[in-house]
């Protein structure tokens, strides 16, 4: 009697970013529209939340010279809250768009949409990553901004691809990445790898998320730096300490004092920087970015950073700090960007917040 062979059901195929050809475009790649979230909560900037809405109106009026601003904001109320200091700054309100979306905080850069894109020019499509915010495996508060990737799928009609490993829901930060648009991503071994502080995806080892930044971003590389300086409320985002400006060079921050304690582990990611190597091989090229003087509110020492820029279509916007070092930043950062203006932003109010420009911003690369 013939024996009835038993053929296995095929394992359903799983569509990912990676599989279907997206991939994570560099910052300075055109823009569609920048995301901001309106700022409300006044635990971020003690007595300076209306000051901090003018720095807005700043970062609103040089973003909007090249591209939509699309700003979150909690309510009607909020909106006219809103355009009222925007306009007031001299910002061009019909560049703007409003999105009526509670949030927990402002700093869409880790909470909001994180894009990928497939295909050239007119032929260009985008889509979204939901990451899963946490606050950053540190605040209770944060199930509104989670929301936010979700809110913008359905708003712009794109496809949301979920984030995961093994199972369970993927925790990165925009701020914890940066890409190089060729297949090289950088992070930090202190945000991502710490067994004990603010642990994103707890029993993840290196290799399992080296392959879910790969899969979930469309990248080929993923290089490892150790750490970020004092006071970063993140423990140890990328944008704090390392940018690409082109797809082979990057500015890495230097702090030259030996007796700052940023010294020894921002010296550490200047030894292990000479061992990385891009997507091709190569070295990239390093260019150092000074540290400003240290900052401290309430005898807090504050993350304050010249690498936490944000490169727009109109220009490239740097926090300052009033320092001396305020103009050697921008001056270095001037000639590395020579397709765009580079100005800078007045910040020492905005890192009370223990973020700066970049924290608030999240780009939407062009793309239908």
């Amino acid at each position: 009697m013939a024996k009835t062979k038993k053929i296995a059901a095929a394992k359903p195929v799983v569509e990912t970013p990676s599989s279907l050809g997206y991939a994570m475009p560099a910052e300075w790649e055109r823009h569609e529209a920048t995301w901001l979230g309106w700022p409300h909560n006044e635990t971020d900037w003690p007595g300076k939340i209306d000051t901090i809405r003018w720095v807005y109106g700043e970062m609103v009026r040089k973003i909007s010279a090249g591209e939509l601003v699309r700003i979150l904001v909690d309510n009607r109320a909020a909106e006219t809250l809103a355009r009222s200091y925007l306009s007031r700054a001299g910002a061009d309100l019909k560049r703007v768009e409003f999105v009526q979306h509670p949030t927990n905080r402002g700093w869409t850069r880790d909470s909001g949409p994180i894009f990928v894109r497939r295909g050239t020019g007119k032929k260009a499509q985008t889509s979204i990553v939901h990451f899963h915010f946490n606050a950053w495996a540190k605040y209770d508060d944060w199930q509104k901004d989670r929301k936010v990737p979700e809110t913008v799928a359905k708003l712009l009609g794109k496809r949301l691809f979920n984030a995961e490993c093994n199972g369970r829901d993927f925790v990165v930060e925009g701020g914890g990445i940066e890409v190089n648009g060729r297949g090289t991503l950088l992070t930090t071994e202190e945000c991502y790898l710490d067994p004990k502080v603010q642990v994103r995806n707890p029993g993840l080892t290196r290799g399992e998320i080296d392959e879910t930044l790969k899969t979930c971003l469309g990248q080929k590389n993923i290089l490892w730096l150790v750490a970020g300086p004092v006071g970063d409320d993140t423990h140890g985002h990328i944008d704090d300490i390392c940018r690409f400006v082109n797809p082979t060079t990057v500015v890495l921050i230097k702090e030259t004092n030996r007796r700052d304690p940023n010294y020894k582990p921002l010296s550490e990611n200047w030894d292990r920087i000479e061992d990385l190597r891009l997507e091709d091989g190569s070295k990239p090229e390093v260019v150092a970015l000074p540290m400003p003087s240290p900052l401290f509110f309430d005898g807090y020492r504050l993350p304050a950073s010249y690498a936490n820029f944000y490169i727009s279509n109109a220009a490239v916007i740097v926090p300052t700090f009033n320092d001396p070092n305020d103009r050697i930043a921008l001056g270095i950062l001037g000639e590395l960007f020579k397709d765009r203006p580079v100005v800078g932003i007045h910040a020492v109010d905005l890192v009370l917040g223990f973020g700066s420009l970049h924290c608030l911003t999240q780009q939407q690369p062009a793309g239908i």
